[in-house]
């Protein structure tokens, strides 16, 4: 027999494709170019110290407890009970675990039962009916009785179904990890809000304070104008204080109203139904916990849910091109039906046994290049996965890096304000023992009063960025799972 060359070398060629195959998967160093991660963050705080990573992961866990807020505690345990965007992603992680059962099953065999009874009266004028009226005993109704029982399988000779397993099963860890990120998002996001809450509360009782001492300081000056003992230049100082203070209240009271209904959407409420009673009118903010110990940044692999998310989704993208790579072997599957089948009343006999098997072979030979296109593109969507790993690595770095760069800055801006309002609290008691002594003016004092309450509203606005720079921190580390 005469084989065409160009088929054998189709066959050779087929056959040397299909002798490469996929490595199996491990994690890739989470930089390029043989960089390696720092043992510590550039940023850390000098006094942080390494704890056991099982002490670390405690401490992230639920990390707003460590402010000590009760009610900080109940709005993010609502927001994770209740989040609509986290009940959506944990839907989308159930979808991913089925897709893999799907890819589980697809490598067992598949059964089925079928009975049927078809009730039929033949047309004479159809072929069928022509040719078997003129037959003895025809009978133009006819009742069809059909039972079986029948599987299959495709024999896995080359790894195809377990490569694409193995890419199931990694897309649901990555959503899977994608869901931890949400909830890492609803709380962070929850006690932002929160603490922009109380900042703003805080503000808005120490501006009302400056209102009712630049009214005081208004009536002062003019008092003093009337009987000469003071200039317009500085009653129209003290009213422009005053108007300015009352120009204040407006943007507080909006950016009050406005993180309320923001913690009511993420607690999975109406706005304006629950954030306002669970809040009330505290003025009070809890000071950001200090970091006393910080994991290495070789354990955001295993913290931050978007490098985890990269990561496994780097890994599906490897099993998929062992999935392409699959398509240059034959397929072999494997079919059989026991069933038996009569015209007359369904009897089990040798006389309706009906018995098929089936052998079935697939090989994509002369696709004209369409397999190795396939597997190009594997490798490109690959070498993309790989990429976007590294760059969240790079990016959950920065995240951390920048979340102690303004702790820190913050940290150092704080305790320079609790410096000036001691200092400007000491002036305000000299200046009240001057009054009471007959050396100045009880307009010094309102005057000195005032810088007192600038000083106590630049330090509510620190303290509140501080805690928010705090969150921010946890957050970076992935903190909340």
């Amino acid at each position: 027999m005469h084989t065409s060359p160009w088929i054998l070398g189709a066959l050779s060629s087929a056959l040397l494709a299909a002798c490469t195959t996929v490595p199996d998967y491990h994690t890739p160093t989470p930089l390029q170019d043989g960089q390696a991660l720092p043992a510590r963050y550039a940023h850390a705080p000098t006094a942080s110290a390494q704890e056991p990573e099982t002490a670390q992961q405690e401490s992230l866990r639920q990390w707003w407890s460590r402010f000590q807020d009760p009610v900080l505690d109940q709005i993010i345990d609502r927001a994770l009970a209740q989040n609509l965007d986290l009940q959506a992603a944990l839907a989308r992680v159930q979808q991913a675990r089925a897709v893999a059962g799907l890819a589980d099953a697809a490598l067992l065999p598949s059964g089925t039962v079928s009975a049927q009874a078809a009730r039929e009266r033949q047309s004479l004028r159809s072929p069928l009916g022509e040719i078997a009226s003129h037959q003895p005993g025809y009978q133009r109704n006819q009742t069809l009785y059909d039972l079986g029982a029948g599987a299959s399988w495709e024999a896995d000779l080359f790894g195809g179904l377990h490569r694409q397993r193995d890419a199931d099963q990694a897309s649901a860890e990555a959503a899977a990890a994608d869901g931890l990120g949400v909830r890492v998002a609803i709380a962070a996001e929850a006690a932002d809000a929160y603490f922009s809450l109380r900042g703003a509360q805080a503000r808005l009782a120490i501006t009302e304070e400056e209102i009712a001492t630049d009214t005081r300081l208004s009536e002062l000056v003019s008092l003093r104008l009337q009987d000469g003992l003071d200039n317009r230049r500085e009653l129209a100082l003290a009213q422009a204080q005053l108007a300015s203070a009352r120009a204040a209240l407006t943007p507080l009271r909006t950016l009050i109203e406005l993180q309320r209904n923001r913690l009511d959407v993420l607690m999975g409420q109406v706005p304006g139904s629950s954030a306002t009673a669970l809040t009330g009118d505290a003025t009070t903010i809890a000071a950001a916990p200090a970091l006393s110990t910080l994991p290495a940044p070789a354990a955001l692999l295993r913290r931050r849910p978007d490098v985890m998310a990269a990561e496994r989704r780097l890994a599906a993208s490897h099993a998929r091109i062992g999935v392409a790579m699959a398509e240059y072997y034959p397929k072999l599957s494997l079919s059989g039906l026991l069933g038996f089948e009569s015209l007359s009343s369904l009897t089990l006999s040798g006389q309706t046994f009906q018995p098929l098997a089936v052998a079935g072979l697939r090989w994509r030979l002369f696709d004209f290049g369409r397999v190795d296109a396939e597997v190009a593109q594997a490798r490109g969507a690959n070498a993309e996965a790989l990429a976007r790993f590294r760059q969240a690595m790079l990016k959950a770095t920065e995240d951390v890096e920048n979340a102690l760069v303004t702790e820190i800055q913050l940290d150092d801006r704080l305790q320079a304000l609790q410096a000036r309002r001691a200092a400007t609290a000491d002036a305000l008691a000299a200046a009240r023992e001057a009054f009471d002594g007959g050396a100045t003016s009880q307009v010094e004092v309102l005057q000195q009063q005032r810088q007192l309450l600038d000083a106590r509203d630049q330090l509510a606005l620190a303290q509140a960025d501080a805690a928010r720079a705090s969150v921010g921190t946890f957050r970076a580390l992935g903190g909340g799972w």
